[in-house]
């Protein structure tokens, strides 16, 4: 702005020939600026340059054509032939899985019932969602009513508060009380779900208070339902998590109580997934609780008495992964909304609300304590809402939770419940004429009963009782409130989730792979088993986020922040786990396994710079000697990758260990639109890394001082300042910096998945702004008529339809992981599955510290010796607990996952080595160097051994199917 707010341009509106008028003291700046503009434009002829070839090259590579002969090194670069087949052919018995057909359809298809249900939403009466209920008294006449009521607390770990706070504050209270009250009468029941607070708990208290838990929980009184370390989220989480969780809380249970959990009770995520009932299926429970449904879906089923049904997955043509599953059908799971359809009749009968309390009921009629004079009355109208929720059931048998967040925290609490209670089902039992017999129980009396009454073995379908298959997403408790925004809230935490996951999942394996040589080699005493204690506090951390109101976001803010520590805590463990385990694996002669005692650990170069820009990131300084990086691959199939690294000389090359030259990219490190980094470069090296494998590679100053020659991996030219809102023609853009987001684009221009893919990232900056929300909208020519597929936690694909009778926010779904078009599968194509992988576990990168170093030394390490088959997955390979928690067993759990996949969506030339065998694996032969010393198929959480141990090591996994095996190596 020019003084006195004069223009820096002028004109005369007189006469339309003359030209500007432009002051002497703008001719510099013009200049300056026309020059920029320049310098610019010729920039962007070259990204334009660089991105044509690149599209030749890759629809001629696609085309099955000659690619195009290498450039020179000013231009665009061509790698050589790979020298073997880059993808082997599928077996056609591997693509038969997709094409479906086996077994019958269910019962109840969740997509075709919500096309059918109005989602009309009228009012139902005292029960608002849902109908009057009516019945006959002589019903029960020839088969009694059997009610069992299941008293619970339902327990956060960290909501409104901390999971410390919550433990301090309520918790530990009332597991406290829960030992002395249920001792006061063997006819008192309780059950428990989250294993983070147990677990706390356990350590501290005596050890007869234990002994009398151990009682309580032999005798039924006290039972463990699901036994997760949380009741996790069933939408954001993936299934690795979800599985590693249900882990941790069934290990320890086995360990320190000696029980095995029966039964799933998941009352309060937003929300459930088909993955859920796979997981507690081949965990070995035979029933489970949900709650949280849509109200529409549970009026429906309430109508039709498919509350209760065996939930089947979608895949399964022989009803093996059937579970029974329990849906409650009203509001809440509090006691107001699960004694039967009127809360203000069983919020009478909640006696924490007794007339006194904190607490008193919203409906305006409290409760009245049971004594004598009022039992008769008080009995019968308890009664009769019992029998107006059996009537939306196909059995009589009833489940009454008696609960809610927190509750039974006071001993007043428990006497005020269980011994009004007792006073109401005593007169009930005696009264013959009701037809009707009340008891406390616990979740599994509930569901043995019900096998009992319907003359099954538990697990198997009871006679006439529906299947069903899908999923109960999106959830909406009243009204128009569908609870959809929890998908991305917090999406920094979600993120971080992720890289958690990928850490521990190599650490994980690492140190099992570095474990068992290293006691075979009798090196246990150099080898750090003390890391072991932070991979078992990794798993908690990332378990106790599983929490329906931790990944989900959904928690206070101070809360969330506590996560936040705990997750950044783990991660920087994880990483002194994995290089440890890294670099003892280097130092090993890679045929031998023979580690040289006198050879010294590796330390990591943990050189940082001082710009704020790059808080997490490791830059290598260089110098005339030569720097090492151990690069993990944590996948099971061998990949070729472009490793990035940073470092503060353009003067580098970098070399593989046997000394050749590798192909590398040189950029400019940018903070900003139009800022270098200072005295930070980013060097992009191609590398091909084993599976499961540690690859050494030298980083060398060049002897000239001269910068490595300009070959590129993947276009990624000057950074693109673009302030404007409008589109922006895509091949012109690289990075585009808007107010708060800054989009890169990057097209790599490499053999293999990342060649295959477009590369978008996004990194938003909100710091500035309270509860904003950004959307970033992908538009395709795709014509779908409505109908989509997305992912369930990364395991499985489920179709959906845009349902224009539901409002918007109702139409929006979880994508954990991926998202497909209309075309009539509901399975990926292995290119997808691959890349998913790619994405969700990148190369992990460790700079060496150079005064450690003994550079003869360093081997690459390839533990497989071969490459797994393309639709296989290592989960994981995770070492078990010792006796000390603090310590690793001798014993590993090797959990494989067999992707099912669709054939005719592959493309040519997909870039990985490797093929499927029709599920067949051989284990005996899988690690180099190691023996499988035993083999033992167990359940999925290894509660349960699966038939008996084997000589065998063949194994076959149907696709879809997720196998553990307890394993010794050495």
């Amino acid at each position: 702005m020019g003084p006195a707010g004069a223009p820096l341009l002028s004109t005369s509106t007189s006469d339309p020939h003359r030209g500007i008028c432009v002051p002497q003291s703008q001719i510099s700046v013009l200049q300056n600026r026309i020059e920029q503009l320049e310098q610019l434009l010729e920039e962007n002829h070259e990204i334009i340059s660089h991105i044509k070839d690149s599209v030749l090259e890759l629809t001629a590579h696609a085309e099955g054509q000659p690619a195009l002969p290498p450039h020179t090194p000013n231009g665009s670069w061509v790698l050589p032939p790979e020298s073997r087949p880059s993808f082997l052919s599928v077996s056609p018995q591997d693509c038969q899985f997709a094409l479906g057909g086996k077994g019958q359809s269910p019962d109840l298809q969740m997509l075709a019932i919500y096309s059918l249900l109005p989602f009309d939403n009228q009012d139902g009466g005292v029960w608002k969602q849902g109908f009057d209920i009516t019945y006959e008294p002589n019903e029960w006449d020839t088969e009694p009513l059997q009610v069992f009521v299941v008293p619970h607390s339902h327990n956060d770990p960290g909501w409104i508060k901390t999971f410390d706070k919550y433990y301090y504050d309520q918790t530990q209270h009332i597991l406290n009380s829960m030992v002395l009250k249920m001792q006061e009468d063997p006819r008192r029941r309780f059950i428990w779900s989250e294993i983070s607070f147990f677990s706390k708990w356990w350590d501290n208290i005596s050890a007869q208070k234990r002994a009398a838990v151990r009682r309580l929980v032999g005798n039924g009184q006290l039972e463990m339902v699901t036994g997760g370390w949380v009741m996790p989220d069933e939408a954001n989480s993936h299934y690795f998590a979800m599985i590693d969780q249900l882990i941790e809380g069934h290990q320890w249970l086995e360990k320190n109580i000696g029980v095995t959990p029966r039964s799933g009770w998941a009352v309060d995520p937003f929300g459930h997934s088909s993955t859920m009932p796979y997981l507690l299926k081949r965990s070995n429970l035979t029933g489970m609780l949900i709650q949280r449904v849509h109200y529409a879906i549970k009026k429906h089923f309430a109508a039709t008495q498919n509350l209760e049904f065996m939930w089947r997955q979608t895949w399964d043509p022989d009803a093996s992964t059937d579970i029974f599953c329990h849906m409650m059908p009203f509001y809440s799971y509090d006691v107001p909304h699960t004694c039967g359809p009127d809360p203000k009749i069983c919020c009478q009968f909640d006696f924490k609300r007794l007339p006194g309390g904190r607490i008193n009921c919203p409906w305006k009629v409290p409760p009245r304590a049971i004594t004598d004079n009022n039992v008769a009355e008080r009995a019968q109208l308890l009664l009769d809402q019992y029998r107006k929720k059996s009537k939306l059931y196909r059995s009589k048998v009833l489940l009454v939770p008696l609960g809610d967040d927190f509750r039974y925290d006071k001993p007043q609490e428990w006497d005020a419940q269980f011994l009004n209670y007792q006073r109401l089902f005593d007169f009930l039992n005696s009264q013959p004429n009701l037809h009707v017999q009340v008891q406390f129980g616990t979740l599994s009396d509930y569901f043995d009963a019900l096998y009992k009454k319907l003359g099954i073995v538990p697990g198997m379908k009871p006679p006439g009782f529906p299947v069903l298959s899908g999923d109960f997403f999106s959830y909406a408790d009243r009204e128009d409130h569908y609870w959809t925004g929890y998908y991305t809230s917090r999406p920094f935490y979600k993120s971080l989730d992720r890289v958690l996951e990928a850490h521990l999942r190599g650490a994980e394996i690492l140190f099992s792979l570095a474990l068992a040589p290293a006691r075979r080699a009798g090196a246990d005493g150099k080898y750090p088993l003390s890391d072991y204690a932070l991979l078992s506090n990794a798993r908690r951390n990332l378990g106790l986020f599983q929490h329906h109101d931790a990944i989900t976001g959904t928690a206070k803010e101070a809360v969330a922040v506590d996560y936040g520590v705990r997750l950044l805590h783990s991660l920087t463990n994880l990483k002194r786990v994995i290089i440890n385990a890294a670099h003892y694996l280097v130092l090993w002669n890679k045929d031998t396994y023979h580690h040289d005692p006198a050879a010294p650990f590796l330390g990591m170069d943990d050189t940082r710079p001082s710009q704020d820009s790059l808080p997490d990131k490791t830059v290598v300084k260089l110098d005339t000697s030569p720097r090492f990086l151990v690069v993990f691959n944590p996948l099971e199939q061998e990949r070729l990758s472009v490793v990035p690294v940073l470092v503060d000389s353009p003067h580098v090359r970098v070399l593989s260990e046997e000394g050749k030259p590798l192909p590398i990219q040189l950029s400019a490190h940018w903070g900003s639109a139009t800022d270098m980094v200072p005295d930070v470069y980013q060097v992009s090296v191609l590398a091909r890394l084993p599976a499961l494998g540690l690859r050494v590679l030298q980083l060398h100053r060049s002897p000239d001082g001269r910068p490595a020659a300009s070959t590129r991996l993947y276009l990624h030219g000057r950074d693109v300042p673009v302030r404007r809102q409008e589109p922006v023609p895509p091949h012109l853009l690289v990075a585009s910096y808007y107010q708060h987001v800054q989009t890169v684009v990057r097209l790599y221009n490499v053999p293999g998945v990342e060649g295959l893919s477009l590369d978008v990232s996004c990194v938003v900056d909100i710091r500035d702004h309270i509860n904003k929300e950004l959307a970033l909208r992908f538009t395709t020519d795709i014509e779908s008529d409505d109908a989509f597929f997305t992912d369930l936690n990364g395991f499985q694909i489920q179709p959906r339809r845009y349902q224009r009778k539901l409002p918007l926010q109702a139409n929006f779904y979880p994508i954990p992981a991926m998202v497909q078009d209309s075309r009539p599968i509901s399975f990926p194509s292995l290119l997808s599955h691959i890349t998913s992988m790619h994405l969700n576990a990148e190369a992990l990168v460790m700079p060496v510290a150079q005064e450690k170093l003994v550079p003869p030394a360093l081997r690459s390490f390839v533990p497989l010796s071969n490459t797994l088959p393309c639709d296989f997955h290592i989960l994981n390979l995770r070492t078990l607990q010792a006796e000390d928690d603090s310590l690793p067993s001798a014993e590993a759990a090797l959990i494989l996952h067999r992707k099912g996949f669709d054939c005719s969506l592959e493309a040519k030339n997909l870039g990985f080595n490797c093929t499927t065998s029709q599920g067949k694996l051989a284990l005996g032969s899988l690690f180099r160097g190691l023996e499988l010393g035993s083999l033992q198929p167990t359940s999925l959480t290894l509660m349960y051994p699966l038939g008996t141990a084997s000589n065998s090591t063949n194994i076959h996994l149907d696709p879809m199917e997720i196998s553990t095996f307890r394993i010794h190596l050495g």
